[in-house]
């Protein structure tokens, strides 16, 4: 488990950048509850890391710019009873939200016209609906 986090095939995250901080984990857990520091936050400083060029960095830091608190990233975990799990999780965690951070930009929408087909069938459907309501009207019987 000890090695630098891979966000990418380019994006390689060395492990003397991520900072570990471990506590105990909320609510229920048996005897040892007290005694177990099994919640895990892994942090990042997307400021100074070294694993992301100027574009990524950049793109990053507008993307995260909610959930970062002096430039770093913070995610936590405590799902599981064990450290290890957790710990994986973190990693896991803050690699997929790395990964959706600096993922380049969906292509512009090209606006399209509605075919003609289609405006008719709208229309049609359109009256269609209206007779039944007209239909339903009480007459003058």
């Amino acid at each position: 488990m000890a090695g630098p986090l891979r966000v990418t095939r380019s994006v390689v995250v060395p492990e003397r950048e991520l900072r570990w901080r471990f506590s105990r984990s909320s609510g229920p857990g048996g005897q040892s509850v007290n005694t177990a520091d099994s919640r895990v936050e892994l942090s990042l400083d997307l400021t100074t890391t070294t694993a992301l060029g100027p574009t990524l960095r950049a793109r990053a830091l507008e993307r995260l710019s909610g959930r970062l608190v002096d430039g770093t990233l913070t995610v936590a975990a405590s799902e599981h009873r064990s450290q290890l799990q957790n710990r994986e999780a973190a990693l896991d965690r803050l690699a997929e939200t790395l990964r959706a951070a600096i993922a380049p930009p969906p292509p512009k929408r090209r606006p399209t016209k509605a075919t003609r087909a289609s405006v008719e069938r709208r229309l049609a459907a359109k009256k269609r609906r209206g007779r039944t309501k007209r239909l339903r009207r009480p007459g003058d019987d």
